[in-house]
């Protein structure tokens, strides 16, 4: 009989964006902000809750910050005077 090991747990597939902010070296803002321009691969989960597939964010590095085809934008803010 065999026997399995039920005590690993398996990695998720995706993770937050502060997370994956984190794991770019860039600040929680910065991460949301990416989000907003396109420049992190995101899943709604929900109405609220956002979530980076790790294998979307993999693929993204490997293809030196280009997503889906786009050119990677500066990330920017305009301040208002």
């Amino acid at each position: 009989m065999e026997q399995r090991d039920n005590s690993r747990v398996p990695e998720p597939l995706c993770i937050s964006v502060p997370a994956a902010a984190k794991m770019l070296g860039v600040s929680r803002n910065t991460g949301y902000e990416m989000v907003r321009l396109g420049q992190l691969p995101t899943i709604r989960c929900g109405r609220r809750r956002l979530v980076v597939p790790k294998a979307a964010l993999i693929k993204m590095l490997e293809e030196g910050g280009k997503y889906y085809g786009q050119e990677k934008k500066e990330i920017t803010r305009q301040r208002s005077l």
